[in-house]
């Protein structure tokens, strides 16, 4: 008797299916194909083509944020972590786009046609700029006021480095520095006490 498929199994046959047929060509016949199931057995997974692209988004989005967690337990002040969590998060994006450009033009194209996928990762990252923030906050470090304004304008206004329709501008040689610039700005307006 065969083992039965497991909802990551057919997650990977997808990603290799979308990499070879593309996001508009890709059916769930043809990810069948590759698990040598019927597409009915797929749809006892997924309730429809919608549902299994969605589920391939949010795995792509969640490789993004899992990194990310760690650097919130981390030891260190408060702004050191800001500058280490946007760093990952910047490095990541991009690494993502420099090694398989096509790849990554799909995922944000799936990612774009799931809103709530893509709303639910933004509110993930922001939540975990916030708990860093109320850590700065608690200790002093940071100014005390609302937190999750705070990490919110933190994300905001790094996207240029981490917003994947941005990703054309992240080879410009200047984007380093350009990153300190932004980073210089957002340490001057929370960080308490600044010199």
């Amino acid at each position: 008797m065969a083992e039965p498929l497991t909802k990551k199994q057919i997650l990977d046959a997808t990603e290799q299916v979308l990499r070879k047929f593309g996001l508009e060509k890709t059916s769930v016949v043809d990810v069948a194909k590759a698990l040598n199931v019927s597409h009915g057995t797929l749809y006892r997974h997924f309730k429809s083509k919608a549902t299994l692209k969605e589920a391939v988004a949010e795995r792509w989005l969640h490789e993004v944020s899992v990194p990310l967690a760690s650097i919130v337990d981390k030891e260190g002040s408060a702004i050191e972590k800001v500058r280490m969590w946007l760093e990952k998060l910047i490095h990541i994006k991009q690494t993502k786009a420099s090694e398989d450009p096509e790849l990554f033009a799909m995922y944000n194209a799936l990612a774009e046609e799931n809103v709530e996928s893509i709303e639910k990762h933004i509110k993930e990252l922001i939540s975990q700029l916030a708990e860093i923030v109320e850590e700065g906050v608690n200790a002093g470090e940071f100014q005390n006021d609302n937190i999750n304004e705070k990490a919110s304008a933190i994300f905001f206004a790094t996207a240029r480095f981490h917003h994947p329709a941005l990703a054309k501008e992240w080879t410009s040689p200047n984007i380093k520095k350009e990153f300190n610039v932004v980073f210089d700005i957002i340490k001057f307006g929370i960080v308490k006490n600044i010199k």
